[in-house]
C-alpha cells in the first residue's frame, strides 16, 4: 500500500509531466523546423524572382537597342559593323552582343567569332527571327563559347573538387558556361530581317551570386552565428557560390549531394530541407533551372547554416531538463518526510500480517489509543487476528477428518472411473465394428456375384474365339488381372467382416522369428526405397497366437513405414518383454523416420476405411490388424510427431 500511495502521489510529477514536457519540446522542435522550412522557401522565392527580373531585363535591353534609332544608324555607318556592336556590348554590361540572320550570317561584336557557329539553333534565336523577343537560361558548350570568344570559354572553365556525398563521376572540369540569353527581331539597314542576341555568362559571376545573398539575407535576416549563401548550379557542379570551402575560399567546383541531384535535377522537385553544403549542414532550398528547350540543366540554391538554430533548440531543452531535475530533486525529498509520518502505523499493520503468515498467530499490532482513521483499522484488525486464530484451531481438526475421507473417495472414483472410460470405449468400438462388418459383408457378397460372372465370361470369350483371342490376349489379361484384383479387395472385406472364419489356429511363437520371415518378404520393397533396416531383439518370451495373423499385422506396418520414407530413411524393428498392468507379455516396436502424421490424421488411423494413400490402399490394413490383435488378447498403438517420424507398438500377452 505504501509503495502504491508513493506511486500514485509521484507519478503526476516523475511521469506524466517529464512525458508532458517531452512531447512540448517536441512539438516546438517541430514547429521551429517547419518555420525555418517556410523561411528558406521565401528566400528561394526571392531568388527565382530575382532572375526572373534579370532575365526580363536583359530581353528588354536588347529588345530597346534593337528598336532604337543609334542601331539603325551604327548599323548603317560605313565601317564594320562590329565595332559599333562592340561599344555597345561594353555600355551595357554584356558578355555576348551580335546580329544574326535568318540565312545564319553573324555580325559579331568582337573578334574572333566562328564563322560557323550556329546560333539559329537556339529557341530564343529563332523566336527572335520570327518577330518575338525571348530571353532564357542556356549553358552553351566549349566549341560554342570559344566560337563566340576564347575569353568566355576560359572563364567559364571551372576545376570540378572532390566532394563527399555526390555522384561519382570522372569529369574533372566543367567546361560548358550558363548564361543569360536573350535575343530580340531587329531590321538591318538592308532591310533584312534580323536577331539581335545578346548574353550574360554566370560562371564565376560572383556580383551577380552576392547581389542575390544580400538581397535574400539582409542584415539581421538570421540570427547570431548563423550564414546566409546562395549557388548557382551548372548540372550538380557550383560554378557561381559564396559558400566558402575555405576561409576566404569560394567553393567553386563542389558538388551538390546524390539525394540532392536526384530530387531537383532528375525528378524536377524542389528541395525544402536540411542537407550537406561542402562542410557543414543547412536549412537549404534548391529548385531546378530549366533553359529555354525544357530541359533541366542546373539548379538554383540559397540556405543558412543549421548549426546556430541546432544549439539553440538543444539549450533550451537542457535549460528545461536542468529546471525540471533541480524542482524534483528539492521537493521529492519533503515529499517523503511528510509522507513517512503517514506511512508509520500501515508498516506496523503489513509486519504484523507478515508474521501472521509466517505462523506467529500470536502477533498483534498494538496500536495504542489513537483516534485516526488508521489507528480504528488497526485495532479492528486485532479483533479479526483473535478470532481468526480460534477459528483457526477448529478447522484445522476439521480439515484433517475431511482431508481423509476425500482423498479414500477420490481413490475409488478414480478406479471406477477408470474403468468406466475403458468399457465405454470397448463397447463403442464393438458397436462401430458390428455395424462395419454387417455392411461389408453384403457388400461383399454382392460384388462376388458381378465378378463370378465376368470371369465365366470372360472364359467363354477365350474359348469361343479360340486362336482368334490371342490378338487380344493383352486385353483379356488386364481384365483378368482387375478381377483378380477385385477378388483380393472382397477377400479384405470378408475378413475384416468375419474375422473368425479366417482365423487360424494360434501357435506358441517367438516374434523375432516371425520379424524374420516378414523382412524377407519386404526385402524387395526396402532395397527398392533405399531403406536402412535394425533389430534390436531383447524379448525372451514366447506368444500364443496364429502365425499368418501375426505376420500379417507385421507385415502391414512395415509396408506402411516403407511408404512413409519415400525419400530413404531408417526403419527400426524391436522386441521387448514388457508387463501391461500385472499381465506380461511381448512388445513389437516398429519405428520410421518419415513424415510422420498429424494429430488430426494419427486418431483416425485405425478407423476402417480411412486412408491417406488415396487410390492406393482401402484403409483396413490397420483395422484389421487390431481386430486380430484384440482377438489375441492384446493391442496396437501409435505414436507419432509430423516430420519426426512414427513408432507403432503392437502387445500381446506371454505364455504361461
Amino acid at each position: 500500500m505504501r509503495v502504491r500511495l508513493l506511486v500514485i502521489a509521484l507519478l503526476p510529477m516523475l511521469v506524466l509531466l517529464p512525458l508532458l514536457l517531452g512531447m512540448a519540446v517536441w512539438r516546438w522542435s517541430g514547429k521551429v523546423d517547419d518555420l525555418l522550412t517556410v523561411k528558406v522557401n521565401g528566400d528561394l522565392t526571392i531568388a527565382h524572382q530575382y532572375i526572373a527580373r534579370l532575365r526580363e531585363n536583359l530581353g528588354g535591353r536588347i529588345e530597346s537597342l534593337g528598336a532604337s534609332v543609334a542601331f539603325a544608324d551604327g548599323m548603317a555607318q560605313p565601317g564594320p559593323a562590329s565595332d559599333f556592336l562592340e561599344r555597345r556590348r561594353r555600355a551595357l554590361g554584356l558578355d555576348v552582343l551580335y546580329v544574326v540572320t535568318r540565312r545564319g550570317r553573324i555580325i559579331p561584336s568582337g573578334t574572333p567569332s566562328a564563322p560557323d557557329f550556329k546560333a539559329r539553333a537556339w529557341p530564343v534565336v529563332r523566336a527572335a527571327l520570327d518577330g518575338t523577343t525571348r530571353s532564357a537560361v542556356d549553358v552553351f558548350d566549349n566549341a560554342q563559347l570559344t566560337g563566340l570568344s576564347p575569353f568566355l570559354a576560359e572563364r567559364a572553365r571551372v576545376p570540378i573538387v572532390p566532394t563527399r556525398a555526390a555522384v561519382p563521376t570522372s569529369r574533372s572540369v566543367v567546361e560548358s558556361g550558363m548564361m543569360l540569353h536573350a535575343a530580340a527581331p531587329v531590321q538591318l539597314p538592308s532591310g533584312q530581317r534580323a536577331a539581335l542576341v545578346g548574353g550574360q555568362l554566370l560562371n564565376r559571376n560572383l556580383d551577380f551570386i552576392d547581389t542575390i545573398n544580400d538581397l535574400v539575407y539582409r542584415d539581421r535576416s538570421l540570427p547570431e552565428g548563423s550564414q546566409g549563401t546562395a549557388t548557382l548550379f551548372l548540372d550538380d557542379v557550383r560554378v557561381s557560390t559564396n559558400v566558402r570551402l575555405f576561409e576566404g575560399e569560394r567553393a567553386l567546383g563542389t558538388r551538390v549531394s546524390a539525394e540532392v541531384r536526384s530530387q531537383v535535377l532528375e525528378r524536377g522537385e524542389v528541395w525544402l530541407d536540411r542537407a550537406f553544403v561542402v562542410n557543414d549542414w543547412y536549412i537549404s532550398a534548391y529548385e531546378p533551372i530549366v533553359d529555354s528547350r525544357g530541359e533541366r540543366v542546373g539548379m538554383l540554391y540559397v540556405g543558412f547554416l543549421e548549426a546556430p538554430f541546432r544549439e539553440a533548440r538543444t539549450s533550451s531543452t537542457i535549460l528545461i531538463a536542468l529546471l525540471f531535475l533541480a524542482i524534483t530533486v528539492i521537493s521529492v525529498p519533503i515529499f517523503l518526510r511528510w509522507a513517512r509520518r503517514i506511512f508509520r502505523p500501515l508498516e506496523r499493520m503489513n509486519e504484523t500480517i507478515g508474521r501472521v503468515e509466517a505462523g506467529d498467530f500470536g502477533a498483534r499490532i498494538g496500536a495504542g489509543g489513537g483516534h485516526g482513521e488508521i489507528s480504528r483499522v488497526a485495532r479492528h484488525l486485532d479483533d479479526l487476528l483473535d478470532q481468526v486464530q480460534e477459528r483457526d484451531c477448529r478447522l484445522r481438526g476439521w480439515a484433517s477428518k475431511l482431508n481423509a475421507q476425500v482423498e479414500e473417495r477420490t481413490r475409488d472414483l478414480r478406479d471406477a472411473n477408470r474403468r468406466l472410460e475403458r468399457t465405454t470405449e470397448q463397447l463403442v468400438m464393438s458397436e462401430k465394428l458390428a455395424a462395419v462388418g454387417e455392411i461389408t459383408a453384403g457388400v461383399a457378397h454382392e460384388i462376388n456375384n458381378p465378378v463370378a460372372v465376368i470371369q465365366g465370361n470372360l472364359d467363354v470369350a477365350r474359348q469361343t474365339l479360340g486362336s482368334g483371342a490371342d490378338e487380344v490376349a493383352t486385353e483379356f489379361d488386364l481384365i483378368d488381372d482387375q478381377v483378380h484384383r477385385i477378388s483380393a479387395l472382397v477377400a479384405k472385406l470378408l475378413q475384416f467382416a468375419r474375422p473368425g472364419e479366417f482365423s487360424g489356429s494360434a501357435n506358441r511363437l517367438v516374434p523375432s522369428e516371425v520379424i524374420d520371415d516378414c523382412l524377407v518378404l519386404t526385402r524387395h520393397l526396402s532395397r527398392k526405397a533405399e531403406i536402412a533396416v535394425e533389430r534390436d531383439d531383447r524379448s525372451t518370451a514366447a506368444i500364443l497366437v496364429e502365425r499368418t495373423e501375426l505376420q500379417q499385422v507385421i507385415i502391414n506396418l512395415v509396408v506402411n513405414a516403407l511408404h512413409a520414407m519415400p525419400e530413404g530413411g531408417t526403419l527400426t524393428l524391436e522386441t521387448e518383454d514388457r508387463d501391461v498392468e500385472g499381465v506380461p507379455g511381448v512388445a513389437v516396436l516398429v519405428t520410421n523416420t518419415g513424415r510422420g502424421m498429424a494429430p488430426e490424421v494419427l486418431k483416425h488411423i485405425f478407423d476402417p476405411f480411412f486412408t491417406t494413400k488415396r487410390s492406393q490402399g482401402t484403409g483396413l490394413g490397420l483395422s484389421i490388424s487390431q481386430t486380430l490383435m484384440a482377438r489375441a488378447g492384446g493391442w496396437i498403438e501409435a505414436v507419432s510427431e509430423q516430420g519426426a517420424g512414427s513408432r507403432f507398438t503392437v502387445w500381446v500377452p506371454s505364455c504361461p
